[in-house]
């Protein structure tokens, strides 16, 4: 890179020159040292963990981050002649910019391994975190995939790793060798019991390894779960010249995400760690609590506005929101029927999260489209939706409300079929068989649809469940947008006690 290139781009040389609407680190780079390596790279992780350990940096420049990316050099050929910073933009009313300078080493393992596992070792690093998706795990159902081409590879050559698990377990290997205390692995990846499902995949690769190591691991080493939350939007050439017009420096690879974030982290260390309490994260003992009000509340509420506002003819979340008979059924249905049957975790004050929550649907800078949403729901209702349900029977609280959401999804399917629309749905053929032969007979499209124990599981034999059911997808009459818009405000008033 030429001077005068460099003198146009964000560096460290270039900071100073940053308007003073642009936030910088609060820090200086210089003084940080590496804590805390991070496999996987992206723009979540860019986006959010970064930001907390920018946040926690000028009281503990200690705890800064080698950023390693498996086999992708994209990110560090973007950024490593940035000194590591970028530009993130916090999508709101009004748009902020902030220069994180989180990161002070990147590396890709594809032709940096020597310099990862050197990484690894060192006795400064303390926690090593992962956002590699579910595939980068290299599962098969909740075991390790011993067949998988990298897995493979690191068994036969477990000193040159190729794969995240490789990659940990040679790490940990080179610190109990030398007598270093081992460190923290914690998965940030939006996978449920993703500390427990890593530390499995990590044992069973281990044992294959060494088995004295994998012992030592499974004494040693901690693996708590986390819970991570931020809608990041994909980088784009509109983003990178507004980065450019707002700093007046060019940015390889600046990212965006909504202002609102979340960070649960099992409070389960076997080294020291970062204070990340201090800068807005929650330490808890119940993942599990966070990760179920997630499901229920947001999710649930998103596939809700997916099936009722598709029937009506809306395109994106904010346009459901801004349907006001809608946005106020999805906004009772959260405070009314799903909060007070689910089990909230200790400390989550549910009136908070839910006005949380649709500030964040009503976000004017995120335009998130309800038919993506609509994907999968096959999958996605049984834990959103109908989970709920079965409590909400058990503790004898009415589920005619949370039916209503069900009946959509299958007018949605219906629609679909009919159409001649696939729909984007592992199930898709058994739905659209499904969906051909409805006729718009409540008493014939209900029973068709609730024969598929793959979906509704034991609510299929529940009597009340297909009563509501079937009054539910009677009042959606044929999915029209009127009869919908009708439906929804004839439900906005069911009561939810017993």
């Amino acid at each position: 890179m030429s001077k005068q290139e460099d003198a146009g781009r964000l560096s460290a040389r270039t900071l100073d020159s940053l308007p003073s609407s642009v936030a910088r680190p609060a820090y200086e780079l210089e003084r940080t040292q590496v804590g805390i390596v991070h496999i996987g790279a992206g723009a979540f992780h860019r986006a959010h963990q970064a930001v907390y350990v920018d946040d926690l940096l000028p009281t503990h420049p200690d705890w800064a981050i080698c950023a390693v990316s498996l086999n992708s050099h994209d990110v560090r050929d973007a950024l490593r002649p940035q000194d590591g910073l970028y530009t993130l933009a916090l999508l709101g009313r009004e748009t902020q910019f902030r220069v994180i300078g989180a990161i002070r080493e990147l590396l890709c393992a594809r032709d940096e391994g020597a310099s990862v596992l050197s990484r690894l070792a060192e006795p400064a690093v303390r926690l090593v975190t992962l956002t590699i998706t579910e595939k980068g795990y290299c599962l098969a159902g909740d075991d390790l995939d011993v067949a998988h081409p990298d897995i493979a590879h690191d068994l036969a050559a477990p000193a040159t790793p190729r794969s995240a698990i490789g990659y940990l377990v040679a790490g940990l290997r080179a610190r109990r060798d030398s007598g270093v205390a081992p460190f923290t692995v914690l998965s940030c990846d939006n996978l449920a019991d993703n500390g427990h499902r890593l530390r499995r995949a990590v044992l069973q690769y281990a044992t294959r390894v060494d088995a004295a190591l994998a012992a030592w691991i499974e004494a040693d080493v901690a693996f708590p779960c986390s819970m991570v939350d931020s809608i990041t939007p994909a980088t784009d050439d509109a983003l990178r010249e507004r980065v450019h017009t707002a700093l007046g420096l060019a940015d390889a690879w600046p990212i965006q995400r909504e202002a609102y974030t979340q960070w649960v982290i099992e409070d389960r260390f076997c080294n020291e760690r970062p204070p990340f309490e201090q800068v807005g994260a929650t330490l808890s003992t119940d993942i599990a609590g966070y990760d179920r009000s997630k499901l229920r509340l947001l999710n649930g509420a998103h596939s809700s506005l997916a099936y009722l506002g598709s029937l009506m003819e809306l395109d994106s979340v904010g346009d459901a929101m801004g349907n006001l008979v809608l946005a106020g059924f999805v906004e009772g249905l959260m405070r009314e029927h799903i909060a007070p049957a689910i089990a909230l975790p200790r400390g989550l004050e549910p009136g908070r999260y839910i006005d949380a929550i649709l500030d964040r649907f009503r976000n004017p800078s995120i335009r998130h489209r309800l038919s993506q949403i609509a994907w999968d729901g096959s999958q996605k209702l049984p834990v959103r939706l109908l989970s709920t349900i079965t409590e909400s029977m058990a503790q004898g609280r009415s589920i005619e409300a949370l039916c209503l959401p069900i009946a959509a999804w299958m007018q949605f399917v219906r629609r679909q079929a009919q159409r001649g629309v696939a729909l984007v749905d592992p199930m898709n053929e058994l739905l659209q068989a499904v969906g051909q032969g409805c006729n718009g007979d409540p008493l014939h499209d209900v029973p068709a649809f609730l024969a598929l124990g793959q979906v509704f599981g034991a609510l299929a034999d529940s009597p009340a469940f297909a009563t509501a059911l079937t009054r539910a997808y009677d009042v959606l009459g044929d999915g029209s947008p009127s009869m919908v818009s009708l439906a929804v405000a004839a439900y906005a008033d069911v009561p939810a006690a017993p």
